[in-house]
């Protein structure tokens, strides 16, 4: 794996301070998200890597803002965050490194500032407001308001002049996969916290209520509705296949790493059954590294090859 100076390096970021202001923003991605920081480290092309940890540290304070506190709180922490976002691109300058970074990465890859504003948008209705959802419908409104634009405020940036229409739609299905995934297996912290994310017409189809579920009751219709949903993600995982072939080559074996990261989660909350309604599905520490290790020998294989090293 590259240092991170010679990654800063190869990426173009001049001057100590910018470097300085990447460094941030990647460190902030390592403490809260330490297996797609080690992804993007061993598996990503060393260009793409400094403005994707800046995609990724930018979309996580975003999220942060928006599940912390009341929703009043919520909404004039959005609303502070947003007008310090609109100035950084503007500007290019904040007082927040992350800001400076982010704003840097968009500017020198060309994303298109839409995908910024539709995300704090979102945040700020679909995210903050988030009551449940009502049927699939308002779960796919969800997607398209929030969780589609967060995903491109940092995959966005590997493309330069960002996403064409393909791109984005192939994001849009992965996405799809991804936040099913993640619902299934956050169900006990969610619950726990106040939030019902699978849509309440699906319970009302299975006879199920929500006491069930905040009471993990291991009863035939929980366990055909939780069969059921993990069923969808499934089929949603199937949809977004081939999305690696839509990004681009330096990140192809980081997409194909989550593909497998998620896939891995899903198998584990079906085998869970009820025990999610328990305990959080996480992904566990053995097969995070076996699926990481495993990409980043087959990188370095691929790489002997392409150099005639045997």
């Amino acid at each position: 794996m590259p240092s991170w100076r010679s990654t800063l390096t190869a990426a173009g970021i001049p001057g100590i301070s910018l470097r300085d202001d990447y460094t941030r923003a990647a460190r902030r991605v390592l403490r809260r998200e330490p297996a797609p920081y080690l992804a993007l480290r061993l598996l990503a092309a060393p260009p793409l890597v400094p403005a994707l940890a800046a995609g990724l540290a930018f979309m996580n304070l975003v999220d942060d803002v928006a599940e912390t506190g009341t929703p009043q709180q919520r909404s004039a922490g959005l609303a502070a965050l947003t007008r310090r976002v609109e100035t950084a691109l503007r500007s290019g300058d904040s007082p927040d490194p992350v800001l400076r970074a982010y704003a840097h990465a968009v500017d020198s890859r060309g994303l298109p500032e839409h995908w910024v504003s539709r995300f704090l948008e979102g945040a700020a209705t679909a995210e903050a407001a988030f009551d449940g959802f009502a049927d699939e419908a308002d779960f796919q409104a969800y997607l398209d308001a929030y969780a589609w634009p967060g995903v491109l405020v940092f995959t966005g940036l590997q493309y330069q002049g960002g996403p064409d229409p393909e791109q984005a739609a192939g994001w849009r299905r992965f996405v799809d996969a991804a936040q099913r995934v993640d619902f299934l297996a956050d169900l006990h912290g969610d619950l726990a916290d106040g939030r019902l994310c699978l849509p309440r017409a699906r319970l009302h189809e299975h006879c199920v209520t929500r006491a069930d579920l905040e009471g993990a009751r291991d009863t035939p219709a929980v366990r055909a509705l939780l069969a059921a949903e993990a069923r969808r993600a499934r089929a949603a995982l199937d949809a977004a296949h081939g999305i690696g072939d839509l990004a681009e080559p330096g990140l192809r074996p980081v997409v194909a790493t989550m593909a497998d990261l998620m896939a891995h989660q899903l198998t584990a909350v079906e085998r869970a059954g009820v025990g999610a309604l328990r305990r959080d599905v996480g992904y566990g520490l053995t097969a995070p590294l076996r699926i990481l290790l495993r990409a980043a020998s087959a990188r370095r294989g691929r790489g002997r090859a392409r150099t005639g090293i045997g």
